[in-house]
């Protein structure tokens, strides 16, 4: 499988699964046979994911991608062995970084919670073809992280602008917009993956669904009180 293919969920699940460390094994950049030249993007993921992991205090070295040809057997083996003796020296996962365990699962639940969210907000930067270790290093700062995590929005259908019109419903790619006909829909706070989509989709003649950054989300209208009462062409909510 192309290196291209690994996906930021990928390496997420296997340190969700208690694996101590992931490594990835690609061509060499340049090399790739495909226009897509996948292994950029595998690279540039690798060094998005070291800088999500030392947020969350796990140690970035359990993360590794070495590009090799395939006649370089013992490069990889030499390259396999490294990488394992480093390993061990970190100890089992979360235990050498001294993290608590259940945090640690949870922490890591709720980041591949929000991939949707990171892709969008890091798309433009994963194409990037990198050319040297200088420009890796500083690709992705702990400072960029930090304000990715800090700044992740909320988003909140307005019960006096909400039209029943279930696009949103329909579109949400996670399904968790409660909707039912008549009635003011509602998101999901803990299961809403923030990719946006709700917003994108509700018709402008509408314009109910917000963009909240910094503030949670006001809490849904109680599930009595979401029937909206249209009259003409005014509603309101009973």
């Amino acid at each position: 499988m192309c290196t291209g293919r690994v996906a930021l969920e990928f390496v997420l699940r296997a340190f969700s699964n208690g694996i101590d460390g992931v490594f990835i094994g690609g061509c060499r950049l340049g090399e790739c046979n495909y226009i897509t030249h996948g292994n950029y993007h595998a690279l540039n993921m690798v060094l998005l994911c070291k800088q999500i992991m030392a947020h969350i205090g796990l140690n970035p070295e359990r993360l590794r991608i070495e590009f090799m040809s395939s006649a370089e057997g013992i490069v990889f083996a030499e390259v396999m062995s490294d990488f394992g003796r480093k390993v061990r020296e970190l100890g089992p996962l979360g235990y050498g970084e001294g993290l608590d365990e259940i945090q640690l699962k949870a922490d890591l639940t709720e980041i591949t919670r929000l991939i949707p969210y990171i892709k969008v907000m890091e798309n433009e930067k994963m194409g990037t073809r990198l050319l040297n270790r200088e420009e890796e290093n500083k690709f992705f700062t702990k400072d960029e992280i930090d304000k990715l995590f800090r700044e992740v929005p909320s988003y909140y259908i307005d019960p006096e602008k909400c039209q029943a019109c279930m696009i949103c419903a329909r579109r949400c790619p996670a399904e968790t917009i409660i909707s039912v006909k008549g009635q003011v829909h509602v998101i999901n706070q803990e299961e809403c993956i923030k990719c946006g989509t709700c917003l994108e989709v509700c018709p402008p003649k509408f314009g109910a669904v917000m963009k909240i950054v910094g503030a949670p989300a006001p809490p849904p209208l109680p599930e009595e009180q979401r029937t909206i009462v249209r009259k003409g062409k005014e509603k309101e909510t009973v």
